[in-house]
């Protein structure tokens, strides 16, 4: 689960030239700006990542006029999204440890439910709703890599590896697998009843998937992302939907499928993998260098910039994967 809410340490502070009343934290990988001479470099604060839903509660009432969201639902809150101020990107909030209810807290415990903050989530269009049939299966990693710059810590041994990197699509997650009998079909947190007008039906009905894991004779699961109408203001341009795959999850290991094998399955089952954009290449020196190589335009629609990169090691023991989210795709309105 992600870590909206976390308890950490400011690694450095410095100025913003020509500003007088902020300059920006550094926390880990993440630059916030906060108000000038109320922090101090290595102290304990609780810091908010951008996506969050803060709770209306006194202290975060200072967002209300920039930040406030209510939800068909009912839930509201204020939302924490990239900004730039005196021409500084600040993304999150750092606030001090009294926000916290009265506990034995450590640097990097999780404090997202202790705090009540949620992940925003934009209103889903009817068409990518579907009905529910149950939660995302268990048996299933989720489709939601982590950040890069909460690796600033792991960085030096990162970039020891080369790296499968993709680019990252600016749509709905995309999940069908075969366990057994059982075949299903899922959104980013939910598994939905077959309904032929519902957008993830559609595509597996199209591209005839359930019959195409089912030959293949394993327990897998297919995971992409679908672009096109009616899926956030379908910024490439397309009619109807397509689906792009990203991962094969062997269900019976619990693990990815490694590169070689995952791009044999996508072209035996007619499919398209999402754009490959390097193959073996090496991390840069930063973040900061990892973040820029994020921005750019999209292979699909060269007229649009890119959401960001997905990075994968392929020479590493262990699964090594995060993602990079172009700053002039946040700044420009996206995700």
């Amino acid at each position: 689960m992600r870590k909206l809410a976390s308890i950490r340490k400011i690694s450095a502070l410095r100025p913003i030239e020509g500003a007088d009343r902020i300059e920006v934290a550094t926390i880990d990988g993440w630059n916030v700006v906060v108000n000038k001479g109320i922090h101090t470099v290595d102290e304990t604060i609780v810091y908010f990542e951008i996506d969050s839903l803060l709770p209306v509660r006194e202290e975060f009432e200072f967002l209300r006029k920039s930040s406030y969201k209510k939800s068909p639902d009912g839930t509201e809150g204020f939302r924490l999204k990239t900004i730039r101020l005196r021409g500084q990107i600040s993304q999150g909030l750092v606030t001090p440890l009294s926000v916290l209810p009265v506990g034995n807290w450590s640097v990097d415990d999780d404090v997202t439910d202790a705090l009540g903050v949620i992940k925003y989530e934009a209103p889903i269009p009817a068409n990518l709703a579907g009905v529910v049939k149950g939660n995302f299966p268990s048996f299933i990693k989720k489709t939601d890599e982590e950040r890069v710059q909460n690796f600033a810590r792991d960085w030096e041994t990162f970039r020891k590896f080369r790296y499968f990197v993709t680019e990252k699509l600016d749509g709905t997650s995309f999940t069908c697998y075969l366990r057994d009998t059982d075949f299903g079909v899922c959104t980013r947190n939910l598994d939905v009843l077959r309904d032929e007008n519902q957008t993830h039906w559609k595509i597996v009905i199209e591209n005839n998937l359930e019959e195409k894991l089912k030959s293949l004779g394993r327990n897998l699961a297919i995971q992409g992302e679908i672009i096109g109408e009616g899926i956030q203001k379908n910024p490439y341009g397309l009619k109807g939907h397509k689906l792009y795959v990203f991962n094969i999850f062997d269900i019976d290991k619990f693990e990815y499928l490694p590169k070689v094998e995952k791009m044999e399955i996508i072209n035996t089952l007619g499919l398209e993998g999402v754009p490959v954009m390097w193959n073996g290449l090496n991390l840069p020196l930063t973040i900061e260098d990892a973040l820029a190589l994020a921005d750019g335009k999209s292979v699909i629609n060269d007229k649009v910039d890119r959401e960001g990169l997905v990075w994968v090691a392929i020479d590493s023991p262990e699964r090594i994967s995060f993602k990079t989210i172009s700053n002039t795709f946040l700044l420009g309105g996206g995700e």
